[in-house]
C-alpha cells in the first residue's frame, strides 16, 4: 500500500502552496523552492532568484556545494547514526576543528540553535551550584532572540515572541542591549551568574554595538565572576568576517554556541566551552539521541574545511564590505532608507517605517530577502559565493524596490 501511494505521488505534479497536514507554525509566502545551486534559487515554476537569505543565516557555502554534495553522498553510504553510547570518530574529528577555530577547550553537539543554547543555559546553572547559588540569574539583552524551546524563549528579549507561553522561566532578566553601564547596574544581585548575549542581534534588526561593548562584557564578567555567552547561532562560522563575531573585540567567551552555517542546511548545533566551564557537563546531565552522529559531524567538518583551505572568512570580510559600500552609495540618499548596518554578510537596512507586503515585492522582483526588527528592517544573510554581478544585481532590485515603495 505504502510503496503504491510513493509511486502515484512520484507520478503526480506537486500541488503548490497547500500542505493541510501541516501546522500553521508559519505564514509562509506563495513560492516552493525546487532547486538550487550557489546563491541561486530555482521555484516550481521555473523561475530563478538571487538568494540574499540563505535560509536565514544557513547556506553560507551556497546551494549544492559539490564538496558538501560529496560529503553527504559519500556518508550516507557509508553509516548515518550510532548514538552517543559508542564513540564516533566523525564527532572527534569535528570537536577538534570547532574546538581550533573558536579558541574553546570542548565541545557538545545537537540539533539546532536552541539546542546549543539550550546546553549553554545548562552550562550555566551548573556554574551557579558550583558556587552554592540556588536561584540562579542569567542577563539577557533587550530585543535579543535565543530560541523557541520553553528556557530559550524565556532568555528571548521580545515580548511579540513570547506572548501566549506564559509563565516563562523566570530566571531571566533582560537589559538594553549595547549599554555596560544596564548590565552594572546587577552586580549587587548575587543570583546572577552569566550574561548570554548575541554580538549583533539578527531578529533584533542587525543591531550591531559600539566597539568594545563585548570585551567590556568579558571584564565585567571576570570581575564578578560570571560567565560569558555569546550566542553566535546566526553570526557564527565566517558570516562576519572572522569566524566567530567575538574575535573581532579579540576576547574569548566562557561559552559560545553555534549552529546555521555550521552544517549549510544540514541540522547541527554546538556548544562550546572553556576552562572550568567546559569541565561541568559530565555523564548524566545533558545528552542528545541524534547530536553529533556520523552524517552530520562529517558534513559540518567538510564545511570548516571548505571555508578553511578557500579564505572564505575573508572573502566573507570583503564581499560584505564591498556589498555595503554600494547599497550605502546607491540608497544612502533614499528618505526611506533611515541606516545601513552590519558586518561582514549579515547587513540589514531599515526603513523609516513598516511597508506591507515588502518580502513578498521583492520575491516577486526575484531576491530573496526577509524583513525583522519589528517589520522595518530588510534583512541579508547570503552565501560567502556571491558574484560580482550579483552583489550588483542585488543592489539594484533593492533600489527599484524601495524606490516604488
Amino acid at each position: 500500500m505504502l510503496q503504491k501511494l510513493l509511486k502515484k505521488l512520484r507520478k503526480e505534479p506537486v500541488v503548490k502552496y497547500t500542505e493541510p497536514s501541516i501546522m500553521k507554525s508559519y505564514a509562509r509566502l506563495p513560492v516552493s523552492f525546487v532547486r538550487g545551486e550557489g546563491a541561486k534559487l530555482w521555484d516550481a515554476d521555473g523561475r530563478e532568484y538571487i538568494d540574499a537569505l540563505g535560509g536565514i543565516a544557513v547556506t553560507f557555502l551556497g546551494h549544492c556545494h559539490p564538496k558538501v554534495s560529496e560529503a553527504i553522498s559519500l556518508q550516507a553510504n557509508k553509516i548515518l547514526h550510532t548514538s552517543n553510547l559508542f564513540h564516533i570518530q566523525e564527532q572527534a574529528d569535528l570537536g577538534e576543528r570547532f574546538c581550533a577555530i573558536s579558541g574553546m577547550d570542548k565541545v557538545f553537539f545537537g540539533n539546532s540553535g536552541a539546542e546549543a543554547n539550550e546546553t549553554a543555559i545548562k552550562i550555566a546553572r551548573l556554574h551557579a551550584r558550583s558556587k552554592g547559588i540556588d536561584k540562579p540569574i542569567i542577563l539577557t539583552a533587550e530585543q535579543s532572540f535565543h530560541g523557541r524551546t520553553m528556557a530559550t524563549l524565556s532568555a528571548t528579549g521580545n515580548a511579540a515572541i513570547q506572548k501566549g507561553f506564559a509563565p516563562l522561566l523566570s530566571e531571566f532578566i533582560h537589559v538594553p542591549y549595547d549599554d555596560i553601564t544596564a548590565m552594572r547596574e546587577h552586580t549587587e544581585n548575587s543570583n546572577v551568574v552569566a550574561i548570554m548575549i548575541e554580538p549583533i542581534q539578527g531578529e533584533g534588526g542587525i543591531i550591531v554595538p559600539q566597539e568594545g561593548y563585548l570585551s567590556a562584557l568579558r571584564t565585567l564578567c571576570d570581575e564578578q565572576g560570571w560567565l560569558l555567552i555569546v550566542d553566535e547561532i546566526q553570526t557564527g562560522i565566517g558570516r562576519t568576517g572572522q569566524w566567530f563575531a567575538f574575535q573581532h573585540e579579540n576576547i574569548q567567551p566562557d561559552v559560545v554556541t553555534s549552529a546555521k552555517a555550521l552544517g549549510n542546511g544540514i541540522p547541527i548545533g554546538a556548544c562550546a566551552a572553556k576552562g572550568a566551564a567546559a569541565e561541568l557537563i559530565s555523564p548524566g546531565t545533558h545528552g542528545t539521541t541524534f547530536g553529533g552522529n556520523p552524517f552530520s559531524s562529517k558534513v559540518a567538518a567538510t564545511v570548516i574545511d571548505i571555508i578553511s583551505e578557500e579564505n572564505l572568512v575573508d572573502k566573507a570580510g570583503q564581499t560584505g564590505a564591498s556589498l555595503k559600500k554600494q547599497l550605502q552609495h546607491t540608497l544612502g540618499t533614499s528618505s526611506k532608507v533611515v541606516d545601513i548596518r552590519g558586518k561582514g554578510l549579515m547587513l540589514g537596512i531599515e526603513l523609516d517605517k513598516v511597508y506591507p507586503d515588502l518580502a513578498m515585492k521583492f520575491l516577486d522582483a526575484g531576491l530573496v530577502i526577509n524583513i525583522t526588527g519589528g517589520g522595518k528592517v530588510i534583512r541579508l544573510l547570503p552565501s560567502v559565493l556571491l558574484s560580482d554581478v550579483q552583489v550588483k544585481k542585488i543592489v539594484q532590485t533593492i533600489l527599484d524596490v524601495v524606490s516604488a515603495l
